[in-house]
């Protein structure tokens, strides 16, 4: 245990900053205050704008040899471990999470330094021959400023992941935290600046999205936008950007499905099913939200699998349970609203449906619907909680397209012990990634993207 800080700050051009109004941020698993945090306003997003253009502009992370930048990331990720135990706390106490996976995470962080350090001498050009008389060659320049907006669910991990190939190619960063965990991300900053970085290349402030994200996203002074979170959000950073042109990473929703055919590995789908809708409460993009299960096993794989969400631990971050809360009471609502019109449309509620109403903080019960209907909300709309929908299918062709008929396209997961029709279904589904046996395969190494919605 660690103790946590009641004040926290944001970080902008080279100095950790308050500012006259802060936000505060709540524990979600006793629903009670948890700290306090400096809450950014437009002007604080400006000149860490300032700071970033500076920066890029100065050329001082591109100038030097790359083997300097492969030593700051590697002296980046040190850090990032060194702090990873007490981290790790802060985020199971903001976010929920448990402290394994939240320690996991920022361990993940530093994995991506480490990854990334490894590109950072080897952004090399080509040459190109036209003949005598000519050079023609290529050459990588960084792009400049990168705004890159975090969320809430995996801030630590998701701010690595687009932070770490910035800072490789040479570019200046500003960081928009959740404002419902952006305490993780404060620790995470303070192990990077320790590594030594030049004044302005990282800033990190937490503020209103419609505000202080708004005028990130419409800056002329940046470069490049990189977004994890809502359609809705997406979409409407999209149409902000388009009015500079500025090139945009876009990381959105999923409703991914899993097929298991009749021949699937019930052990090995099992534990898919448990780390892929009850990991993290269901609060992950590419979660297993729908399970596609072939008819002559439909009833034995329900049966298993609401045992085995009923049989889950539930309980605080700390504890290391099978299910923790979720974010907040607001998120908690959606989640409650959503399975209720899951059955006012006729799905049958197998178990679960509400929240624990004898614990403190914003516990969902492990929820599965079955008899769902490919049409159904339920099968449609991303509920970003521990809820899994079972659709029975009889043939390959109908599960494909009952997996490929919503407007997203992750993820998507194949359960089978004949290869032959593996290959044929990850081909033939519309997902960035496909998994095959198990939920979550692959690491930091893998591509990760969606279409559609997804973005």
């Amino acid at each position: 245990m660690y103790p946590i800080a009641s004040h926290w700050l944001n970080y902008i051009d080279g100095a950790w900053v308050d500012s006259a109004q802060h936000l505060g941020v709540n524990n979600p698993g006793t629903a009670e205050p948890l700290a306090m945090i400096a809450q950014a306003t437009v002007e604080d997003a400006e000149r860490a704008l300032l700071a970033a253009r500076r920066c890029a502009d100065s050329g001082e992370l591109t100038r030097a040899r790359p083997a300097q930048r492969v030593s700051l990331l590697l002296r980046i990720a040190e850090e990032i471990r060194a702090v990873a135990d007490e981290g790790a706390w802060v985020l199971c106490q903001e976010n929920g999470k448990s402290l394994s996976d939240a320690r996991d995470e920022f361990i993940e962080a530093a994995r991506y330094f480490e990854y990334y350090a490894g590109m950072a001498d080897k952004i090399e050009g080509t040459s190109i021959p036209l003949g005598n008389g000519y050079m023609d060659f290529t050459v990588y320049d960084p792009m400049g400023v990168s705004a890159q907006i975090v969320p809430w669910n995996f801030p630590v991990s998701i701010c690595a992941r687009s932070l770490a190939p910035a800072l490789a190619a040479g570019n200046a960063v500003v960081i928009k935290s959740p404002e419902l965990s952006p305490l993780g991300m404060c620790v995470l900053v303070r192990a990077i600046v320790k590594a030594g970085l030049p004044q302005g290349a990282i800033n990190l402030i937490c503020g209103r999205g419609r505000e202080v994200g708004a005028h990130l996203v419409s800056s002329a002074k940046v470069d490049q936008i990189v977004f994890t979170g809502s359609v809705p959000t997406g979409q409407s950073i999209l149409r902000d950007a388009a009015a500079n042109a500025i090139p945009s990473v876009m990381e959105l929703g999923g409703k991914s499905a899993a097929i298991a055919f009749a021949d699937v590995d019930r052990k090995q789908l099992l534990a898919s099913v448990k780390n892929g809708i009850f990991f993290n409460a269901g609060q992950v993009c590419s979660a297993m939200s729908r399970l596609l299960v072939q008819r002559e096993i439909y009833e034995d794989i329900v049966q298993a699998v609401v045992e085995l969400a009923e049989g889950l631990s539930v309980g605080l971050g700390q504890d290391n349970p099978d299910l923790t809360p979720v974010v907040s009471a607001a998120q908690l609502a959606g989640i409650e609203t959503l399975c209720r019109r899951a059955v006012d449309e006729g799905a049958v509620l197998a178990t679960g449906g509400e929240a624990h109403s004898e614990l403190a903080g914003h516990f969902m019960r492990p929820t599965v619907f079955r008899d769902v209907r490919a049409d159904m909300c339920i099968a449609q709309e991303e509920v970003f909680g521990p809820v899994l929908a079972i659709i029975p299918f009889d043939s390959e062709e109908e599960a494909i397209a009952i997996a490929n008929g919503t407007d997203f396209g992750l993820v998507a997961g194949v359960f089978t012990q004949d290869i032959s029709r593996a290959m044929r279904c990850v081909r033939r589904l519309r997902a960035g990634q496909v998994f095959v046996n198990e939920w979550y395969a692959g690491g930091i190494e893998t591509p990760f993207g969606g279409v559609g919605l997804s973005g």
